[in-house]
């Protein structure tokens, strides 16, 4: 799955959404931009970048450690192999 892109985020077509955000935070928030929904939407985009690369890592772990495993069982074979009656 590719990585999002803050950079294609602000191309892409815009729809408007409602959101129910603190009010103080918002009007802090409002201090420090004149573009509330673009720094919305860096930040969003921003946060899908880091779960999509969180994922791909655990991914990534989970593969390894399915290698390893298979690895393991090919040397020494399993437990229950002694005692299968199959």
């Amino acid at each position: 799955m590719p990585l999002a892109q803050p950079d294609t985020a602000t191309a892409a077509r815009k729809r408007a959404v409602n959101l129910t955000l603190n009010e103080g935070l918002v009007a802090q928030a409002r201090n420090y931009t004149d573009n509330l929904s673009a720094t919305m939407e860096e930040l969003l985009a921003a946060y899908v970048a880091q779960q999509q690369e969180a994922r791909a890592m655990r991914r990534q772990q989970a593969d390894a450690a399915v290698l390893d495993w298979n690895t393991l069982h090919g040397k020494v074979g399993s437990f229950a192999d002694e005692h299968t009656t199959l």
